[in-house]
């Protein structure tokens, strides 16, 4: 063998060395950012979206009118948040829906019907809609109804609207690619800057997932 091969063997082999670890440092956060731009890529409804457009953190939650967890984090965790992170400028947060049923579906609906594109009476429409959750799942024609009633809305007004086809295919389909684009399973299902996090949580869990992100 020649001596004048080794510098460039050696070489060759630090190069291939550095290539190697920047692969596997640069993998999961070229995955990670991959996932925040599949969460951040419009879909077919109109973002349901509060807080400053420069915030450093943005949540997106996907969550289900008929689901307990979801109308907890809104009753207990969500004034907190906004309080503190989102009216302050520190968070910007989207909501999505993810209907578990149809009944969660048909709330969503009403909901969008109330809102015409107005993120914050989106949001007061589903509050009182979470509170009456119990009511919605028992008896979900009166209570879209009386939701209804209470935003303006004729009986003719929200059954019109929970019977529109095209609102409905276009939740399906947001659904459909929350489901297979971003393994949203189950609700709530929370992204913190594209970083996936399933489950219920306090508010106490999510300030700490978001202090180190605040700190960048």
């Amino acid at each position: 063998m020649s001596f004048r091969s080794i510098p460039l063997t050696v070489r060759r082999r630090t190069v291939l060395a550095v290539l190697l670890a920047f692969a596997a440092m640069s993998g999961p956060a070229m995955a990670q950012s991959a996932i925040a731009a599949a969460v951040a890529k419009p879909v077919s409804l109109p973002d349901i979206v509060i807080g400053s457009a420069k915030a450093p953190v943005t949540i997106t939650e996907y969550a289900s009118m008929s689901c307990p967890h979801c109308a907890a984090f809104g009753e207990n965790v969500f004034p907190l948040l906004r309080s503190r992170f989102i009216d302050t400028g520190k968070v910007r947060f989207v909501f999505r829906e993810f209907p578990l049923d149809a009944k969660a579906a048909a709330a969503s609906m009403l909901a969008r019907c109330i809102a015409k594109d107005d993120s914050e009476k989106y949001l007061g429409a589903i509050e009182t809609l979470f509170k009456l959750q119990e009511r919605l799942v028992a008896q979900t024609k009166d209570t879209l109804f009386f939701v209804g009633k209470m935003k303006g809305m004729s009986e003719q007004e929200v059954e019109g609207c929970v019977k529109d086809q095209a609102q409905l295919d276009r939740l399906a389909a947001d659904a459909q690619y929350a489901l297979k684009e971003l393994n949203v399973v189950s609700t709530p299902t929370f992204f913190l800057n594209g970083v996936k996090l399933q489950g219920s949580m306090s508010y106490e869990e999510l300030e700490e997932r978001l202090k180190p992100l605040l700190r960048k």
